[in-house]
This record gives C-alpha cells, sequence and structure tokens, in this order.
C-alpha cells in the first residue's frame, strides 16, 4: 500500500463495481478512508467486505444521488465518521439507450436525473464542506460521449455533456475556495456496460480506436489518482480523456 492518499477522506458514489470500484479500491490502497455510495445493498456490502479484507479503512452508504435528503444524509454520516470530506467522485450513472423517436420521456429523465442531476446534489452537499475546509477535491466521471455525441444514446450524452459543463462551471465558481473540479471522459472501457455490446458493434469500435483495445476500469482509475493529489493543484475546470485516442 502506498500513502499517496494518506489521511485523505474520499466519497465515491456508485463505487460499489466497475470504475466506481475500481477508483475505491486504488484510492485506499494508497492510504485513503473511503466511503462508497450505492443504491444496490448487496453490492453495497460486498465492496464494504472487500476493502476490509484489504485492510482499508472504509464504510459503504446506502443512497440514492436523485434524492437531496439522502445525499445531505450521505454527506452527514461521511463527516460524521471521519470528519471530513476531502475528495468527492460523481461517478453513479445508468444508461436507458434508444433512438431519439423511440426514447420515452421517462427513460431521458432517468438518465439526466441520475448522471447530472446526482452529481449536482453530491457537489452541492459535500462543496458546502469543502467550503469550511478551504479545501476539496471533486472528480466528475464524464464520457467521450459528452464531447462527440453517440447515436442512440441521445439522454446519455446529453447527460455527460452538461456534467462537463457543470465541471467547468463550479470550477469557476469554487476556485476562490480552493476547491478544485476536474472532469474525466473515459471512452469505451470494459464493463459491464460494454460487455452488452454485440461481436460486430465491439469490432466496429476498435477499428476506430488508434491503441486497438478497449480500456480498462484501472485505467480510468490511474487517471483519477492524478487529480486529488498535490500533483494536480494547479488543475481545475479539466477534462481528462481516457480513451485510447478515438476522440482527437
Amino acid at each position: 500500500m502506498g500513502n499517496r492518499l494518506k489521511d485523505k477522506v474520499a466519497l465515491i458514489t456508485g463505487g460499489a463495481r466497475g470504475i466506481g470500484w475500481s477508483i475505491a479500491e486504488l484510492f485506499a490502497a494508497e492510504g485513503a478512508r473511503i466511503v462508497i455510495s450505492d443504491v444496490n445493498e448487496v453490492l453495497l456490502k460486498e465492496a464494504e467486505g472487500r476493502l476490509k479484507s484489504a485492510g482499508a479503512e472504509g464504510i459503504g452508504i446506502k443512497s440514492d444521488v436523485t434524492n437531496p435528503d439522502q445525499v445531505e444524509e450521505m454527506v452527514k454520516k461521511t463527516v460524521d465518521k471521519f470528519g471530513k470530506i476531502n475528495i468527492l467522485v460523481n461517478n453513479a450513472g445508468i444508461t436507458r439507450d434508444g433512438l431519439l423517436m423511440r426514447m420515452s420521456e421517462a427513460d431521458w429523465d432517468a438518465v439526466l436525473s441520475v448522471n447530472l442531476k446526482g452529481a449536482f446534489l453530491c457537489s452541492r452537499a459535500a462543496s458546502k464542506v469543502m467550503i469550511k475546509q478551504r479545501y476539496g477535491k471533486i472528480i466528475n466521471i464524464a464520457s467521450i460521449v459528452g464531447i462527440r455525441g453517440n447515436a442512440g444514446q441521445a439522454n446519455y450524452a446529453a447527460s455527460k455533456g452538461g456534467l462537463i459543463a457543470l465541471t467547468k462551471t463550479l470550477a469557476k465558481e469554487l476556485g476562490s475556495r480552493n476547491v478544485l473540479v476536474n472532469a474525466i471522459a473515459p471512452g469505451f472501457i470494459r464493463t459491464d456496460m460494454t460487455d452488452k455490446l454485440s461481436e460486430d458493434s465491439q469490432k466496429a469500435i476498435l477499428s476506430r480506436i488508434p491503441l486497438n483495445r478497449f480500456g480498462e476500469a484501472a485505467d480510468v482509475a490511474k487517471t483519477a489518482l492524478f487529480l486529488p493529489g498535490a500533483e494536480s493543484d494547479y488543475v481545475t475546470g479539466a477534462v481528462l480523456q481516457v480513451d485510447g485516442g478515438i476522440v482527437m
């Protein structure tokens, strides 16, 4: 275990699996105290158990990021437990893909609510703590489709494009309080979401990636590790693309 994040407290939404879990695992290995938030209680308990088995100090909190009361309670529990919040990773996200003409309002609303409103609510609650501390790092997990769009993902692309705009706005609002806000825009990362793609779809995507491979959750986590440390203390409002070169 390293100590790059020793004594720092990190709150990671959607942290029980995929990219969120990869970030939690790496941050814990670097000495951070971890709070994982997720709506799936079973996965949350499993993730909490894995943290403890690895000798990390961490807890899981069941929370729906679209519910302002639950978000405020999640932040309160984090501060009650650890006394502060140094790092917030807004990772919770869902997809409800479909072409625009057939997309229901319910699918539009669900994606925008989790992916964008959730990040707003969590940032609002955590930034109050960070402003009092005069220090904090907020990391928003966006997507390259928020930069380039993607057919069949109007809701997801809009939510991630909005998240990038939110990142830049919060960076301007909170910079004077020494709260830094950045985004990571992953490309095609091997997760449950990409595993559902057909073989032909995967081949078509790979043909457009200069590195000729899908990314791994660890690739995103390793980039995320740069942002909470002192190395990034003059970086705010940035969007770091972790995409194998597909967007150039």
